[in-house]
Order: structure tokens, then sequence, then C-alpha cells
């Protein structure tokens, strides 16, 4: 089989995708046992801990904190609301938006489940020393134009 090269900085660029996916995939496999095993989904906990971290947000305030896409984001709400985990208000600074908070049931879930989700990230990431975790998050703020 031949090995097809489109430059040594293209094939180097794949190869970075290629390890970033992965790299992806393998945290969101193994953080997403514990919130399997509570019944969520990956964007549900993500809903609970920005409020349970944030507060009370607007929908379009957990989409930025999710990093989700508006469309998802309303089922997933909505599915939260049904499950009784969270709960709509009118924004009382603004009648024609909606804020979103944890109800008694959404706090207790996640109270339960933050402790463990921690745990498995530590896991997660136990072979990096220290300064390596602080490099790689240096390395990935640069790449995302973030500081």
């Amino acid at each position: 089989m031949n090995k097809i090269s489109y430059g040594h900085e293209n094939d180097l660029n794949l190869k970075l995708v290629i390890a970033l996916a992965r790299s992806l995939q393998y945290l969101h496999r193994g953080e997403g046992k514990n919130i399997q095993d509570a019944g969520l989904t990956l964007s549900q906990f993500s809903v609970l801990e920005a409020l349970y971290h944030k507060g009370d947000l607007r929908i379009c305030e957990i989409i930025e904190k999710t990093l989700s896409s508006g469309g998802n984001m309303t089922v997933v709400v909505n599915n939260l609301v049904k499950d009784g985990m969270v709960a709509r208000y009118q924004d009382p600074d603004d009648g024609r938006a909606s804020k979103i908070c944890l109800t008694d049931k959404g706090r207790s879930i996640i109270d339960e489940l933050f402790p463990r989700h921690i745990e498995s990230l530590r896991s997660l990431f136990t072979s990096l020393k220290e300064e390596e975790k602080l490099q790689l998050l240096k390395i990935l703020k640069k790449l995302t134009g973030k500081k």
C-alpha cells in the first residue's frame, strides 16, 4: 500500500486532527460511564453542570457554556423539564426570554454525580504530569485563540 503525502506540514496537521479527535473520544467514553449510569446523556449532564456552577441561565447562555447547538439544546432542556430536573421561568430582566434553573431533583442528581465526574477525570488524566497538563492547556488555548 502506498502512503499518500500531502506535504510535511499538511500531513502533520492531519495527524493532529486525528490525535485530537481520538483524545476527545477517549475522554467522552471514559467520563460517559458515570453519566450514563445516572440515566443522563452527555448533553443533559452538561446543562445540569452549567446551571450547577453558573446559576440560572438563558438557553443562549447554556449553549455558549456547553458548546452545543441551538436546536439540540432546546430538545435537551425540554427533556430535562419533562423529567423534573430543571424548570423554566420568565426572565425578570427581559419578559420575552426564559431562564432555566435546577430543581431540587436536578440539584440532588448533580450533587451526587459531580464528585464521581471529578474522580473520573482525575483517572483519565493520570498519565499526564501537572506540567504536561498546563502545557497542553496552554497549547489548546493558543489553538482556539483563547488566553
